[in-house]
């Protein structure tokens, strides 16, 4: 039971070790993503399309849960906006936006999409994060945050838009609706936008969001801001969420299941991402299956109290890295001022103009930008450079869920492309040693008279067994009239298949009748097994396997001066002891 407790619940590794030193600092951190998270969080349930009283529900419950369970001492845990992108996208299909109907149906997708993260933990499926590819991850980075910005628009402007996450739409209708946009409210939301861009750009530390999201209350109360015409948050609860049982229907589940399992693969990239990314930077190591479970139970617990979903934030993990967190009880500490604001200060939102709102969204969205990804990406690899671009097309004219599909669908496709048409290259001997390396890189690298060496840079199987076969014929008819012998070094070969066997009979025969012996080295254990069940060290003969290039080389020259009667070998064997 001991260990079960200590396997399960990660707090029990750093709680015995904690000192006063780390509880200063997770006070400062746990302050700061505190006072970060008010403005952040109601923000984010705007752009989910619930009441912003949602955002403060999830800093309840779940990050009172995720320092139990999780194993990054600096992931700060809340509503994320990329998140709530995937929520309005998929949950706007079912019901209209902010109603009883679309928080219900939020609510149980918070549950779904934390049940599936829960078994995917549980079966330590972490590796199902591989499948999202730095590009696909860049190009819906991209994407994601000029959605946001242009969703906000009707708040920002004060006119009446579609709830669409399609960017051309919202452009077309506001063109058509220029002449309806109310002056003050646009004052009102560009001085806001103003004021953010400033401290930004002046990359202050003092945390502005909640500053405008003050001065903002204050303005409105003071100069009576509902009179001009400018719309408020309104009435929000004041108190704890309740224990409430989510309201499950299975037809609604059924059609909320895609959006459940994008938003639960998306969550767990950006915590793996995120918590790899802090471990790496402060020496540690973190358990990516266990993150998933500790993620999933944070919204499966937390949609029993009225909690949106729920996933590592970066803006507010870097800050409080930067308030010199210690533990992840930094986040119970936030919790504790998300708790204290539901308590005593809920009824000072109702004076909260929206296009302030509006504002805050626009730049935290915005922030998530990141051009020198893509520039890293076209440099380092032009095809993932342009696989990221195409996620982010996709996503901003297709849609959400189908952009992230295609942009891992493009991904697949350029890696099976990749290994349908792997690197074959042709080996020469380095003087003074046994060793044959690509005589494209080596410039000493000689070529045997009569022998041609490739080396197959990939495991052969069916997707690349006919490009194999006929790249290897098309280079020893190439490579001149005189090629007796072909060695293929198996070295990197990782992986054998039946169709890969069938391909290499059909290459032997083929050779076999231009009078060209095949020879294969360096094969693995796994795949010498393959090739003496299959049959084809039998059929190729078995002294033509060796464990080396040379070994082969040394076998084929004592053939052929056996059968003329030269010294070739001598003069190989020269070469390979030179210099020494």
């Amino acid at each position: 039971m001991v260990e079960w407790l200590k396997k399960t619940f990660k707090i029990v590794d750093w709680l015995p070790h904690y000192s006063l030193s780390k509880l200063r600092g997770d006070l400062s951190a746990g302050l700061t993503t505190g006072i970060m998270f008010i403005p952040q969080g109601m923000a984010y349930a705007v752009i989910a399309g619930v009441p912003p009283i949602y955002g403060l529900y999830a800093g309840v419950i779940p990050l009172l849960i995720y320092p139990l369970l999780g194993t990054s001492k600096n992931l700060s845990v809340g509503p994320v906006a990329v998140d709530m992108l995937i929520i309005a996208a998929g949950v706007s299909l079912l019901a209209e936006p902010n109603s009883t109907e679309y928080i219900s149906l939020t609510i149980v997708l918070t549950m779904m999409a934390g049940g599936l993260q829960l078994i995917m933990g549980s079966m330590q499926l972490g590796a199902v994060f591989n499948f999202f590819s730095r590009p696909v991850i860049a190009g819906f980075t991209l994407a994601a945050p000029l959605i946001i910005a242009f969703t906000q628009l009707n708040n920002l402007l004060g006119i009446e838009l579609s709830n669409t996450q399609y960017i051309i739409t919202i452009i077309q209708e506001v063109i058509l609706k220029v002449e309806q946009i109310h002056p003050e409210t646009l004052l009102w939301g560009g001085t806001a936008l103003a004021v953010l861009v400033v401290f930004k750009y002046l990359k202050s530390n003092i945390p502005a969001s909640a500053i405008i999201l003050v001065g903002g209350i204050i303005a409105a109360w003071l100069l009576n801001a509902n009179t001009m015409g400018i719309q408020l948050v309104g009435d929000i609860p004041m108190g704890l969420p309740p224990f409430t049982f989510p309201e499950t229907n299975f037809s609604n589940m059924r059609e909320l299941l895609p959006t459940a399992l994008t938003l639960a693969l998306v969550q767990f990239m950006v915590v793996a991402s995120l918590g790899r990314t802090f471990a790496k930077r402060n020496n540690y190591v973190i358990d990516a299956n266990h993150e998933l479970v500790a993620i999933g139970a944070s919204n499966f617990l937390g949609s029993f109290f009225q909690s949106i979903p729920v996933s590592g934030s970066f803006s507010r993990s870097a800050a409080s890295e930067q308030a010199n967190v210690q533990t992840p009880l930094a986040n119970f500490i936030t919790s504790g001022v998300i708790i204290a604001t539901l308590i005593l200060l809920t009824p000072v939102f109702y004076y909260l103009p929206m296009p302030i709102l509006a504002a805050i969204i626009i730049v935290s969205a915005l922030n998530l930008i990141d051009i020198s990804e893509f520039r890293f990406l076209f440099s380092t690899k032009k095809s993932e450079g342009f696989i990221a671009i195409f996620t982010a097309v996709c996503t901003l004219f297709i849609g959400i869920q189908e952009g992230i599909l295609l942009g891992v669908v493009a991904s697949m496709v350029n890696i099976l492309y990749k290994y349908s048409r792997p690197n074959v290259a042709e080996l020469g001997l380095i003087p003074g040693t046994h060793l044959f390396q690509n005589i494209d890189r080596k410039s000493d690298a000689q070529r045997i008279n009569g022998v041609i060496i490739l080396r197959v840079d990939a495991s052969f199987s069916f997707i690349n067994a006919d490009f194999f076969r006929d790249y290897i014929v098309k280079k020893t008819r190439e490579r001149n009239n005189y090629t007796r012998y072909v060695i293929i070094d198996g070295s990197t070969i990782n992986t054998l298949d039946t169709t890969a066997i069938d391909q290499l009979k059909s290459m032997a025969t083929t050779l076999k009748n231009w009078d060209i012996e095949l020879f294969i080295t360096g094969l693995k254990g796994p795949v010498r097994d393959v090739i003496s069940k299959s049959g084809m060290r039998d059929f190729l003969g078995k002294d033509h396997f060796f464990r080396e290039p040379h070994e082969a080389v040394q076998h084929i020259l004592e053939i052929m001066d056996h059968e003329d009667d030269t010294s070739r070998l001598d003069t190989y064997n020269r070469e390979v002891n030179k210099n020494q």
